[in-house]
């Protein structure tokens, strides 16, 4: 007994040491990763939900950061780099994509772990202490951080070098000053390790995981802060708009950004590295990278525009008339904003070879009927429009749901009345729900392309090119879930959906 007394004694120093040791290591480790904005609840995935899930489902899930580069409406159009990569991937893989946008870049990893979403679908700076809690998929592009910085305010009359000599040029530099970060970022764990590697002190100022790096790019040219980090690409095309900025500071080495999925995803992520993989390989990957990244005058002019939706949150020049005639619909103006880009794009003077015109594109007949003169006049074309869409509502009165109503409705403004009912009887004669636009109607309006559904007996008005009113109704509404996410709905009336 007294000998065992003994060893345990003498395991106690060994003890000690050890935990001192794991002591130390623990606090090292969190010193160099930044302080983490993940919900321990959800530090790891709440629910099971693999790719065979979301193929069953038909619906791919994407978190999304609204941005200047990732995704972002301009003149009416969803666009931005992850946007464009995320709806090949959907094509590829024959699913419908769901946007779920994230107000807080601090909270997508929560996000996903709590199955809001199947990915992030951001470009995400691959680090050991995100790889705790998430996978990435293999990289889309390399980065490193930069120190972003105004320029002295007389730049313009110096040289180049004499620019050189007033800007931080060395990490070392940053000692004693302030840098402006969000808190859950790779920019300020980044900064942490920087701290330790340099030997001094940088104050880091924590921001809000709501404010987008261009966002707090635009605070250092307003002078609200004297500097922040960011990927190098996102800086160097702010700083085609922004000439008093200056970019040219690395403060890391190469870094790979990527997207992210749940630990538990293996087939979704192993499915996505393949993709990821191919991509890369393929023209189109560099001309969408270059779109958002390279073409400044693009960039440049999305920035101006009064119709890019991080700016302004217009959707077009007409969004007041559109709000007008939305209200006698009683319908969001965004839904109506929808239909007039699906049909014209915004343009007064768009014409069809059908020899429709106008931003609601009306036939000649029905403008006539309508009393409507000039089709090109904006609000004659709206007020016609509208009118139509009314009537057509009407005639769909004995439809009970409201949301399959108004698809009835679209798809009678975009093929007509009648071929609509064709396919409602088609339908009814087949089995189907007369009165269910979804996996019923609408399937069979597309039967109606071909000879051995239009000349059956019940069908009155023959062929109908069906495909053009079944993607015209999907359309709509998919584009419509962009307005709502990324437009104030303001003076919106009652929402169409």
């Amino acid at each position: 007994m007294i000998d065992e007394c003994r060893r345990l004694l003498l395991r106690i120093p060994i003890l000690l040491l050890w935990l001192a040791s794991f002591a130390a290591l623990f606090s090292s480790c969190q010193q160099e990763q930044p302080r983490s904005a993940v919900d321990p609840e959800v530090a790891f995935p709440m629910v099971e939900r693999d790719l065979q899930d979301i193929k069953e489902e038909g619906v791919l899930r994407a978190i999304m950061v609204y941005s200047e580069t990732s995704y972002f409406l301009y003149r009416g159009q969803p666009m931005g780099f992850e946007y464009e990569l995320l709806t090949r991937l959907a094509d590829e893989w024959g699913v419908d994509l769901e946007i779920i946008p994230a107000e807080d870049l601090g909270q997508l990893i929560n996000m996903l772990n709590r199955g809001e979403g199947d990915l992030i679908a951001h470009g995400l700076t691959i680090t050991k202490p995100r790889q705790q809690y998430i996978d990435f998929s293999n990289y889309l592009y390399l980065t490193k951080q930069v120190l972003v910085q105004r320029k002295p305010e007389n730049w313009r009359q110096q040289k180049r070098h004499q620019i050189q000599q007033s800007m931080i040029s060395d990490p070392i530099e940053l000692i004693g000053d302030t840098v402006a970060v969000r808190l859950s970022s790779a920019y300020y764990g980044r900064l942490q390790n920087l701290e330790q590697e340099i030997g001094g002190d940088i104050y880091i100022d924590t921001l809000p995981g709501k404010l987008s790096t261009g966002r707090i790019i635009k605070k250092v040219v307003k002078q609200e802060i004297e500097y922040t980090v960011a990927d190098d690409n996102i800086a160097e095309i702010n700083s085609a708009y922004y000439p008093s900025l200056h970019v040219e500071t690395p403060i890391s080495f190469s870094q790979r950004a990527a997207w992210a999925v749940r630990k538990n995803s293996p087939e979704l992520k192993a499915e996505l590295d393949k993709w990821v993989d191919s991509m890369r390989k393929e023209v189109d990957y560099y001309v969408i990278y270059n779109r958002y990244f390279e073409n400044k005058r693009d960039f440049r002019a999305r920035i101006e525009s009064e119709f890019y939706s991080e700016a302004s949150g217009k959707i077009s020049r007409y969004d007041n008339l559109v709000k007008q005639y939305a209200d006698s619909l009683d319908w969001d103006w965004r839904f109506l904003s929808s239909l007039i880009y699906q049909e014209s794009q915004f343009d007064p003077n768009a014409h069809s070879w059908a020899k429709a015109k106008g931003l609601m594109q009306l036939m000649p007949a029905t403008a006539r009927e309508l009393g409507v003169s000039n089709r090109s006049n904006p609000q004659q074309n709206l007020e016609g429009g509208t009118a139509y869409l009314a009537q057509l509502y009407d005639r769909w009165a004995s439809i009970p749901d409201s949301t399959q109503r108004i698809k009835f409705t679209l798809a009678s403004y975009n093929c007509g009345y009648h071929h609509v009912v064709d396919a409602q009887r088609l339908t009814e004669a087949q089995g189907g729900d007369p009165d269910q636009w979804d996996g019923h109607v609408e399937d069979y309006l597309l039967k109606l392309s071909y000879p051995r559904y239009y000349n059956k007996e019940e069908i009155e008005y023959g062929y109908v090119r069906g495909l053009e009113p079944v993607t015209y109704v999907d359309q709509i509404f998919k584009r419509y879930e962009h307005y709502r996410q990324l437009i104030p709905a303001s003076t919106a009336a009652k929402v169409a959906t």
